[in-house]
């Protein structure tokens, strides 16, 4: 699981630089650009169209995978780039909404944990399928846009 935090390139993902690129790589690039707007775009008409932001969904799904179902609102931050204020705030529109659920903690009286409502889970549901769907669709691009960019990385 993505802690949000960003890691530091391996040797193998280093890229020569004394060289010009190949021009497939700008090709391979484009690509992999052109798939990810055109997922980004469907994902948007998606998630506008179930009544709820990219930014909710994002959570939504950080919610669903967290150990038990339920997250410390720290760790939603983390995990959604945001500040502590921001996913409060984040989790108070999902909460409005009726699909999040603040939880007092068993362990710490001071802390809250987040979790879904069956409403929340409903919807992280039925927008999970609708994505798969849409990221498949575009799988065939992402792949050789990927794989060429593999393979040109070597050669330079």
């Amino acid at each position: 699981m993505p802690s949000g935090k960003r890691s530091s390139r391996s040797d193998e993902n280093e890229v020569e630089t004394s060289r010009p690129l190949d021009p497939g790589i700008y090709e391979g690039l484009a690509g992999v650009r052109l798939a990810m707007r055109l997922f980004l775009s469907f994902s948007e008409a998606a998630v506008t169209e179930a009544g709820v932001t990219s930014q909710q969904y994002q959570a939504l799904l950080v919610i669903k995978v967290a150990p038990g179902g339920q997250i410390m609102v720290r760790d939603l931050a983390d995990q959604m780039l945001l500040q502590h204020h921001g996913a409060v705030q984040l989790v108070d529109r999902l909460a409005t909404a009726g699909f999040a659920v603040r939880i007092p903690s068993a362990e710490d009286k001071r802390s809250v944990l987040i979790g879904l409502t069956p409403e929340g889970e409903e919807l992280v549901e039925r927008l999970a399928r609708t994505h798969l769907k849409g990221m498949l669709a575009n799988e065939r691009l992402l792949v050789e846009s990927l794989k060429r960019l593999r393979r040109l990385s070597r050669l330079s």
